[in-house]
């Protein structure tokens, strides 16, 4: 039985729950014909909300961590999937242990151009799936009234004692996927 959480809500994660599917999913509201093109981000971060180096940063173009623990399923550019648009797999018996918190982001590609942002995609959410059992475990719907951001962190994983949490985010930031990387650390 899935749980749905709302913004600011922590899941805690069981022993048999570390095996993970987060799928990201949206729809655009409406876009004056211009494409939605939606990117899912990981941000592995340590103690200081930073990325130890650029490979702890998995998209698109850097799919799977050096540890393993995180991998990154493939870009939809138009975003037109049933179900889950895209999919990050994680691994958490394989996250370095000098890393405390996953940050699940999407961005807007080309949003300046576009002139596209969060308000205009709806039936945003994030789920976590158990990958052994291939149930859904939590979800968190985001708001139809999301904002004017062009990017937003849908949730995150944080490392407390020997376990994991995931907390319902949904923190809206205007910025594109290079400012987003380089607020976490990334030197692009």
């Amino acid at each position: 039985m899935s749980i749905s959480l709302t913004k600011g809500d922590l899941f805690t994660l069981t022993d048999s729950q570390q095996h993970l599917l987060l799928g990201l999913g949206w729809d655009a509201r409406y876009s004056d014909g211009a494409p939605f093109d939606l990117d899912a981000v990981v941000f592995m971060l340590n103690a200081s909300n930073q990325v130890n180096a650029d490979t702890g940063f998995i998209f698109y173009n850097q799919p799977q961590s050096t540890c393993g623990g995180v991998t990154h399923q493939g870009d939809n550019r138009i975003g037109d999937a049933n179900g889950d648009d895209e999919v990050v797999q994680v691994e958490l018996s394989k996250i370095s242990a000098n890393v405390e918190k996953l940050i699940f982001a999407v961005t807007i590609h080309e949003y300046d151009v576009r002139k596209q942002n969060f308000g205009q995609v709806r039936r945003a959410y994030i789920r976590l799936v158990n990958q052994k059992t291939k149930a859904e475990i939590a979800r968190f719907d985001l708001t139809e009234d999301a904002s004017i951001g062009t990017a937003m962190v849908f949730g995150e994983l944080h490392r407390l004692n020997q376990g994991w949490k995931f907390k319902a985010s949904a923190d809206s930031k205007n910025c594109g996927l290079l400012e987003l990387a380089q607020s976490y650390g990334v030197k692009l």
